[in-house]
């Protein structure tokens, strides 16, 4: 099966699953889904693997909780996945990512410039 990325509009059970080991931090109930409030995940064999939650105002938005499944790490699902992002909202002028929560700061700068964002206080912009 081929790697995709899709947007969440409503979670099932099985993606209920999937995004408790992906944000084990979260609950099911914190994960509101609106037009402003989304989440984008990576999708192989149905299996969520990876995911990120985007928040809108605007031509801004945020990015948080960008987080691939340890096992599939460093295989390019997390960049596949922010380019999507991107892609699917061109309306969005100014992205910025918090390093709030990030495991390593220096892992997380090297993929996020990678991506095309810039290192500032605090996190990183585009």
């Amino acid at each position: 099966m081929k790697l995709t990325i899709i947007r969440l509009f409503e979670c099932s059970a099985q993606d209920e699953i999937d995004l408790a080991k992906i944000w084990p931090e979260y609950s099911s109930a914190s994960l509101a889904l609106t037009d402003t409030h989304r989440i984008y995940a990576a999708k192989f064999n149905d299996r969520l693997l990876g995911a990120v939650r985007v928040t809108l105002a605007g031509s801004e938005a945020a990015l948080d909780s960008l987080r691939v499944r340890e096992i599939t790490r460093r295989r390019g699902v997390g960049q596949y996945l922010i380019e999507e992002v991107l892609r699917d909202n061109p309306d969005v002028t100014g992205w910025w990512m918090a390093d709030v929560g990030v495991e390593d700061r220096d892992v997380m700068t090297a993929f996020m410039q990678a991506v095309g964002f810039t290192a500032e206080n605090s996190g990183w912009g585009k």
